[in-house]
């Protein structure tokens, strides 16, 4: 019997990234379903998604946060991974190293933008647990 392929989330403003992050994922072997906006995303995560990824910046600066503290109130136990171009936009910085960030960055990885393909498959693969 053939396992059914994990679904992942990818939410982003951006066109061209969305669709270069959502080939990159699926050529890893996901099924994927995207979002252009937190209303959009919030409309399609009711289906059953294995992880979500998440742009920071698009409504808003912190829209990706917003949008991820919803989504892990609704679903704690969902993975949530924060790609990102903040720092490089903004020269803010954030992580999450400490309890303290942790508490209010609600999501599981933090990545910035322009990373390796290898490098995400590789954070998908530990948060999704194969």
């Amino acid at each position: 019997m053939l396992d059914k392929k994990k679904l992942i989330l990818i939410v982003d403003d951006d066109p061209d990234y969305l669709f270069q992050l959502k080939t990159n994922v699926e050529n890893f072997g996901f099924e994927v379903v995207t979002a252009e906006c937190v209303k959009e995303a919030l409309e399609v995560i009711e289906n059953k998604h294995d992880l979500a990824i998440l742009d920071l910046m698009m409504e808003t600066q912190d829209a990706g946060f917003v949008l991820s503290y919803k989504i892990k109130k609704k679903y704690p136990e969902l993975p949530v991974i924060i790609a990102t171009s903040v720092t490089s936009e903004t020269g803010l910085k954030f992580h999450l190293e400490t309890e303290e960030d942790r508490s209010w960055i609600k999501a599981d990885k933090y990545l910035e933008k322009g990373i390796r393909s290898d490098q995400l498959h590789r954070e998908i693969n530990k948060l999704l647990k194969i």
